[in-house]
């Protein structure tokens, strides 16, 4: 069973249904012991950042997602749930994330639109299991103001070019992270998800 963690912000259902669609076991859970008990968990996000970090305080969900990571089944951060994994971000203000990679979520600088909305390309820096199959190069749809830059630049497993290159997802044993939205990137988005939640069985 993959659980999707319900912490009251993101695409919930849309990340569900794509998983329903590759047949896998899926569930929107806010039970923490539930998030515990799955073989895959993700965290999806939408929003600011300080409201995502102070609703998933409030909703009891911090433990399960250290426990979830710390557990070693696969997980999956999703667009605002990569940036959350993630020690600071500067979206109004200096806001505490969870801090499980450090390094600081930054505003895309000025000269391009933003937000940066839309499809762009990925281009691997160390490609990640859930990526088997998709070409390099690939195009995804993305929705985002700020971007996440790593300390350590070794768990940088894509670039993206928006005027400058820029962190598109990470990874680090069992935790994989995306800026874009795979279940809104078309067949290339669910074959990531299809990887995903094969690693999950």
């Amino acid at each position: 069973m993959i659980a999707v963690i319900d912490y009251g912000m993101g695409n919930l259902r849309s990340v569900e249904k794509a998983f329903e669609k590759l047949g896998f076991d899926v569930a929107v859970s806010d039970d923490p012991e539930f998030i515990n008990r799955a073989d895959g968990v993700i965290l999806p996000g939408v929003g600011a950042f300080a409201d995502c970090m102070a609703n998933l305080l409030s909703a009891g969900m911090e433990g399960a997602v250290r426990g979830s990571i710390k557990s070693g089944k696969p997980f999956l951060g999703i667009c605002l749930g990569l940036q959350l994994l993630f020690r600071e971000s500067e979206e109004d203000g200096i806001h505490r994330g969870l801090g499980i990679f450090e390094g600081r979520v930054r505003r895309l600088p000025g000269g391009q639109k933003i937000p940066h909305m839309g499809w762009n390309q990925v281009n691997y820096a160390n490609k990640p299991p859930i990526f088997e199959g998709v070409p390099d190069g690939s195009n995804f749809y993305f929705v985002h103001s700020y971007y996440v830059d790593p300390s350590d630049r070794r768990i940088i497993a894509t670039t993206t070019d928006y005027g400058f290159e820029f962190t598109s997802s990470v990874w680090a044993d069992n935790i994989f992270a995306v800026q874009f939205h795979p279940e809104k990137s078309g067949d290339v988005g669910l074959k990531v998800l299809d990887n995903f939640g094969r690693l999950c069985r």
